[in-house]
This record gives C-alpha cells, sequence and structure tokens, in this order.
C-alpha cells in the first residue's frame, strides 16, 4: 500500500494539521460518483477517497454510481444523493451538460458540488478538477519516448479518431514541445479509431513503412495495447518501443513482454484522494472556488483555478518495469 499512497510523514502531518479545525464538526459525508459501477478506474478512485477520508478523520465517503455510462444512470443517482441530504458531490460525469439541472438543484440545496476526471458544464459545479493538463500530457508522451532515445531517432503517433478533441489537443501540445527535441522526428499520425483491430494493423503499417522506426506513441488506451502486440508480432521488441497513455492492467504484458519500456496515464487513487480533499475543503468553507484560488488538496498539494474554475492534478503517472505490479490488479 505504501507504493500506492506514496505519503510521508510530512505530508501526512501537514493533512492533520490543516483537517484539525474541523474534526470538531459534524461528520461531512462526501458522494464519489462514478461513471459506472464495476470499473477497476473507479474502484481505484475510490480507495483513494477512502484514505483521504480517514486523513481528515471526521468524512464518511459515499461512492455510487449507474450500473451503466450514461447520464440518465447519474442523474437517477445524484436525484437520490440530494434527498440524502449529503454535504458534498464529486461526479465523473457522462454527460457534460445532461447533467447540469440535477446539480444545479443540489447546488440549490447546499451540496457542494466537484467535477473530476470527466467534467460537467461550469453552470453544473463549483470547480472541476482535471488529471492532468493538455500541456503536461503532450510533453510527457514524447518524453516517454524521448528518454529512450538519447541519440534520437524516429516516432510516429497512433491517435484515435481523426475527430477526437482530447487527441488533436495533445498531439499539438506535443508538438509544441518538440523544438526540445531536436533529433526526434515524427514521421507519421495515424488513425485507429479506437478500434482494436485497425489500430493494429495501423500499427503494422507504421512499422513497414518506416523500417527505421524507434517508437509508436499512442495516447489512447486502445491504440497502445494494439500496437504493443504488433511490435510482439512483428518480431521488434526491442527495436520500436510503444509508449504513450495505457492502463496498467492492459499494459503489463507488454511491459513484461518489453514491447513498452514505460507508459503513463493519472493515477486514479491520487485522483479520488484529490477530489475528496477538494469536496471537504469547500463544503466546510476552509475555501471558495474561484478564478486564482489555491484549494489543498492534502498530499497532492494545492489546486489552482483557472477563468474556468478548473485545475489540473498533476503530471500524468508513469508505469513501468518498477511498479506495473502494483497497479495491475487496479485497474
Amino acid at each position: 500500500m505504501s507504493a500506492l499512497n506514496r505519503l510521508t510523514t510530512t505530508a501526512a502531518l501537514a493533512a492533520v494539521m490543516v483537517a484539525g479545525p474541523a474534526m470538531a464538526q459534524d461528520e461531512v459525508r462526501i458522494a464519489l460518483v462514478a461513471k459506472a459501477l464495476g470499473i477497476g478506474f473507479f474502484e481505484a478512485a475510490a480507495e483513494g477517497a477512502e484514505e483521504a477520508a480517514a486523513e481528515l478523520g471526521n468524512v464518511e465517503i459515499i461512492y455510487t454510481g449507474p450500473t451503466d455510462t450514461t447520464a440518465e444512470g447519474q442523474i437517477e443517482v445524484i436525484n437520490s444523493l440530494i434527498a440524502q441530504q449529503v454535504d458534498a458531490i464529486a461526479v465523473s460525469a457522462n454527460d457534460t451538460d445532461a447533467l447540469v439541472p440535477a446539480l444545479e438543484r443540489a447546488m440549490q440545496r447546499g451540496i457542494t458540488v466537484i467535477s473530476w476526471d470527466s467534467g460537467v458544464a461550469p453552470a453544473g459545479r463549483e470547480l472541476h478538477l482535471n488529471p492532468s493538463s493538455n500541456a503536461l500530457i503532450g510533453n510527457m508522451i514524447i518524453k516517454l519516448a524521448a528518454d529512450e532515445l538519447p541519440e534520437g531517432g524516429d516516432v510516429a503517433v497512433l491517435s484515435a479518431t481523426t475527430t477526437s478533441t482530447n487527441q488533436n489537443i495533445w498531439i499539438e501540445e506535443m508538438n509544441k514541445v518538440m523544438g526540445d527535441y531536436p533529433d526526434i522526428e515524427v514521421v507519421a499520425t495515424v488513425y485507429g479509431d479506437d478500434l482494436a483491430d485497425k489500430s493494429y494493423r495501423e500499427a503494422q503499417g507504421l512499422m513497414q513503412s518506416y523500417p527505421d522506426l524507434d517508437a509508436i506513441i499512442a495516447p489512447t488506451s486502445v491504440g497502445i495495447v494494439a500496437a504493443a502486440q504488433a511490435v510482439v508480432d512483428a518480431g521488434k521488441v526491442g527495436e520500436v518501443n510503444v509508449t504513450g497513455l495505457g492502463l496498467p492492467s492492459e499494459m503489463a504484458g507488454a511491459i513484461e513482454s518489453g514491447a513498452s519500456k514505460s507508459f503513463a496515464i493519472w493515477n486514479p487513487i491520487d485522483l479520488g484522494y484529490s477530489a475528496t480533499m477538494l469536496a471537504y475543503n469547500l463544503a466546510t468553507d476552509v475555501a471558495e472556488a474561484e478564478p486564482g484560488a489555491e484549494i489543498p488538496m492534502g498530499r497532492m498539494g494545492t489546486l489552482t483555478l483557472d477563468d474556468n474554475n478548473e485545475g489540473a492534478m498533476a503530471d500524468p503517472f508513469v508505469y513501468d518495469a518498477s511498479n506495473i505490479d502494483d497497479f495491475k490488479d487496479i485497474f
């Protein structure tokens, strides 16, 4: 557990000092609403929420969500939480706009509302916690490739769809920092449409079209797994490194085979922990969500809000042979 939590004595003491004045308050009930129940990523986030609750001392976590990833299911859950008169709702939204009316009703009844991971429109929440920022993600995905190419080399990008907003933004942010890597050349960008078989074929095509290819960067959890399998099947482990954004449970085999040296994704344990700390500090009036505000997140530092009351938690978390076993059974 220590590898997952990465708590230090200093951070723990700081959290206790922050939480101290609130210990005398009534119990604070915080609902962590997942996109759907039964998903490892959100169950790991709930673990982080419980960690934060244990630090704070007077918090009850209500981990909930619909049975499938629909806005209608989440609205039903939110209405139930309003009826229960919880103190705060922290939701990873299935729909940016559809949840707003229900969440507005929650706020009108004095319930603190934040979104995390997947946001809702500003009218439906006090703040949004992004797992990372577009710039941090763009920088990370090229850095992971470049770290394994000290003398430079050719890399290609395997994205999702041509219209995928977040993928396109991350690639754009990556291109902005390519000046930091003068010996790295991006030779192609292809699209697997987030379909495993098409992504696999696109990765095969890249290796055939560019026989000197050194790395494939896939900022999509579907594409990165497919590309790693294509590298294994092509007998190019050790020649072509696959990196980008992926899930430990799906990428453990690629790390073990050597098809991938490392990859990144936000740590859901940290995300659930941070969301809980933020919800608590707003619900207990320790902080107020407003542009420029710096709101404490316990061991994760502080969240600085922009003009849309959004902020980024941290750099994407890097997974490799040293820590993959700690996370592969979690999400």
